[in-house]
This record gives C-alpha cells, sequence and structure tokens, in this order.
C-alpha cells in the first residue's frame, strides 16, 4: 500500500510519471487524464504534475524510455515491495478505467523487468485474475 501522505516530492513525481507514460502509451483520453489529475490532488502534488506533463509534452514520443532513465535514478532504487506496490497501483487504475490494454500491460511488464520483479508482478496478476 503507497503511503501518499508520506512522499518526498521525487516520490510524487516518479508515481505520477509512472501513471501518466503507462496511460499515455497508447494516447490519454479524458478519463485517463481525470484519473491523473485526482492522484496528483490526492498526492497534493500539483506542482509535481505539472513537471510531469512538461516532462511528456517535451517529447511525447520518446516519453516512455526517457522515463525509464528517469526511473533507473528512483523507483529502481526502491525496495521491492514499493516498486511492486507502484506498479500495483497502476495496474489497480487501469481497472478503474475499465480495461487495460495490452500495450500498458506490456510497459509494465517492461518495467517491472528492469526494476527486478517481473515475476512478482505476475503472480500478483494472477492471483487478481484467480478471485
Amino acid at each position: 500500500m503507497i503511503m501518499f501522505k508520506s512522499m518526498s516530492s521525487e516520490q510524487k513525481k516518479a508515481f505520477l510519471l509512472l501513471k501518466f507514460v503507462i496511460f499515455n502509451y497508447h494516447g490519454l483520453d479524458a478519463n485517463e487524464r481525470t484519473i491523473l489529475q485526482n492522484t496528483a490532488l490526492k498526492l497534493d502534488a500539483i506542482e509535481e504534475f505539472k513537471w510531469v506533463e512538461e516532462f511528456i509534452s517535451s517529447d511525447p514520443v520518446n516519453s516512455f524510455d526517457r522515463a525509464r532513465q528517469f526511473f533507473t535514478n528512483t523507483i529502481s532504487t526502491y525496495d521491492k515491495d514499493t516498486k511492486l506496490s507502484y506498479l500495483n497501483s497502476v495496474w489497480e487504475a487501469t481497472n478503474e478505467k475499465g480495461y487495460i490494454s495490452e500495450m500498458e500491460a506490456l510497459a509494465m511488464l517492461k518495467l517491472a523487468k528492469d526494476w527486478g520483479i517481473q515475476n512478482v508482478l505476475l503472480d500478483l496478476v494472477r492471483k487478481k485474475s484467480d478471485v
């Protein structure tokens, strides 16, 4: 479970960027934008949200690869439970919008592999689908 109140500004940026690049992987729709804005409000992270929007808009075509580089110095250094919590939260947000596209799922699996938690994420997803 992500502890929203205790996140640093850098952690908020990383989490919002993660959610944003996954949702933006196929193009951001109005519902996804609302989910992202609500997340920023919940995190008290309006400035970080603006930073993420600028990060994406400065080079939308390469934003996922650039985000992966950013995550090398942030999320990939977090403990396994935190990394899994971040990805699980994004996975749950895709359910909130009603679907997860194949591209979004593959992007999350690619990040999980980068962070050394791919098998753990797959196990978690399998358990959820068995319920």
